[in-house]
């Protein structure tokens, strides 16, 4: 399942790859650097939802496993 922090991290990445193309574009590097920032920014935030995806795997495990014994 996906969550929500993977998805906004998505955008922002997508975001900051549009931005960084039309600062490239235009010839303007603060955009460009602005948008590698954003994609930065947004791969963090998915890497967080990932995490945040393996803790609840793990607990749901874990609480299966001790329903069964």
């Amino acid at each position: 399942m996906i969550n929500k922090n993977q998805v906004h991290g998505a955008v922002k990445n997508i975001a900051g790859k549009v931005q960084e193309e039309a600062g490239k574009l235009v010839g303007n590097k603060e955009q460009q650097a602005k948008g590698i920032q954003k994609q930065v920014s947004g791969k963090a935030e998915e890497r967080l939802g990932d995490a945040k995806e393996v803790v609840k795997h793990a607990r749901e495990a874990v609480k299966d496993a001790v329903a069964k014994h």
